[in-house]
This record gives structure tokens, C-alpha cells and sequence, in this order.
């Protein structure tokens, strides 16, 4: 399990998160890995990034809640940059959604720029099924993406939804054969590369801006409702339920 950085040429670099056994969900590690890997990539020289998931069955399933569920402030605080989440970020990201975009995957998917998806891909924010509150930036970030009744009809359902009806909704820019994705992805990025990168990362930088500047004035409330969700007898259950694969039972 890692998080894979390699070159595309002189200006592009490619993100991949491996993870395949767990349908490429993020370990508290590959968290940490992702949070330093987006401040070296900032620092450095390459004009676009290109993220995407290894394999063919998921992009990400977010957070592994398989494992270590502790919220802790400083793990908040890694977890919170490795979605770019309150992200004043300057480098251009296009997503190649090659499969199951879930949970906090679509959070980080909210912090790329123009983004295609193959066709199997399905997308999704079953968090409340299992009594967890989306932490990575969902609750702020999905509904000035896609609109109000969109936003809440995929927080408070926890349905999960297929490529063309991602496009649809504006989740992401359009469906492309999953054998085309890549090469796809890489063309789009040589283009923004192509541009003048002191424009490029200037508008790109004033638009992460505003939306984290709307994010951070949130964040307290933020940390009070998702204290509020783990300190319940729900949030027991919810992960109980998740890692013994049975449906929860609130009562």
C-alpha cells in the first residue's frame, strides 16, 4: 500500500493511490504520505497534477475505517491536508476516476479541477449509514460543486450513483472509456502544462482560496458535530456494523 508519485514528461507529475486489496482506501500512513506529498509537489517545478487510483476497480474508497478510527487533532490536521481540504493550493489537479470514487474519496475528489470517470465507476457518500460525519470537506464543498438537493440527496441518502449520472450532476466533467482514461487525464494535463504556469497557478490559487477561506470559517462547527457523532452510541454501532459487513442497527 503506498502512495505512488512518477513523471509524465518535464511538467506533469501522476499521483497513484495503491492500495488494491482495500479498493485503494487510505491508511492513516498513506494519509501522512499524501499530506507530504501534495506540500512537495507545491514547492517543486511540475505545471499540472494527474491523480488517479491504481488497477480498475476503484479510485478510492476514502478512509480505511477498517483500521485505526481515532480522530485526534493533530491526525485531523494530516487527514484534513491529504484531501486539501482548507487547501490554499496552487498546482492544478486533474482526476482520472478509474473506478469507485466513495466517502472520502469523492472528498478529495472535491479538491481536483477537471475531472473524467470510466464508466463502471459508481460514486458516493455513505458516511451517515454508518454514523460517521464527512469530515473531508463534503458538508462544504459538494453543494457549491454540485448544488443544493444534489449535495443533500447524496449526504443523507448514502445511495451510490454511476458515471454518467456524476456527469450529469456536474461531479465530474464526463464519462471516458476506461481503456481511454489515462491518455486522456495526460492530455488534458500537457495542456494546462502548456499554458503560462505563473496564470495557471495564480487562478488556480484564488479559487482554492475562496473555497478554503468558506471552509476554515466553518471548521469549528465542523469539529463539534463530527465530536458529537463519535461520541455516540450510533458511531459504536456504525463501525461495529462496517467491520462485521452487516447492516447497522440504530435504535
Amino acid at each position: 500500500m503506498e502512495i505512488r508519485l512518477t513523471q509524465h514528461g518535464r511538467h506533469v507529475a501522476v499521483v497513484t493511490i495503491d492500495n488494491q486489496p482495500r479498493r485503494n482506501a487510505m491508511t492513516r500512513q498513506m494519509m501522512a504520505d499524501l499530506a507530504g506529498l501534495w506540500e512537495e509537489l507545491e514547492r517543486g517545478d511540475c505545471r499540472c497534477i494527474v491523480l488517479t487510483g491504481a488497477g480498475d476497480r476503484a479510485f478510492s474508497a476514502g478512509a480505511d475505517i477498517g483500521g485505526d478510527v481515532s480522530a485526534a487533532p493533530e491526525m485531523s490536521r494530516i487527514v484534513n491536508h491529504a484531501l486539501l481540504k482548507n487547501d490554499a493550493y496552487s498546482k492544478p489537479i486533474v482526476a482520472a476516476v478509474n473506478g469507485d470514487c466513495i466517502g472520502g474519496g469523492v472528498e478529495l475528489l472535491l479538491s481536483t479541477d477537471i475531472r473524467a470517470a470510466a464508466p463502471h465507476a459508481r460514486f458516493g457518500l455513505p458516511e451517515v449509514r454508518w454514523s460517521i460525519y464527512p469530515f473531508g470537506g463534503a458538508t462544504i464543498k459538494l453543494i457549491r460543486q454540485i448544488g443544493y438537493v444534489h449535495a443533500m440527496d447524496l449526504l443523507l441518502t448514502a445511495r451510490l450513483i454511476d458515471a454518467a449520472e456524476a456527469a450529469r450532476l456536474g461531479l465530474v466533467n464526463r464519462v471516458v472509456a476506461a481503456s481511454d482514461l489515462m491518455a486522456w487525464a495526460l492530455e488534458t494535463a500537457e495542456t494546462i502544462a502548456a499554458n503560462s504556469p505563473t496564470a495557471v497557478q495564480a487562478v488556480k490559487r484564488q479559487i482554492s482560496a475562496t473555497t478554503a477561506d468558506h471552509g476554515r470559517t466553518r471548521e469549528a462547527l465542523e469539529q463539534e458535530l463530527g465530536d458529537r457523532v463519535r461520541a455516540s452510541a450510533h458511531f459504536a454501532e456504525g463501525v461495529a456494523a462496517f467491520r462485521e459487513k452487516r447492516q447497522p442497527r440504530y435504535e
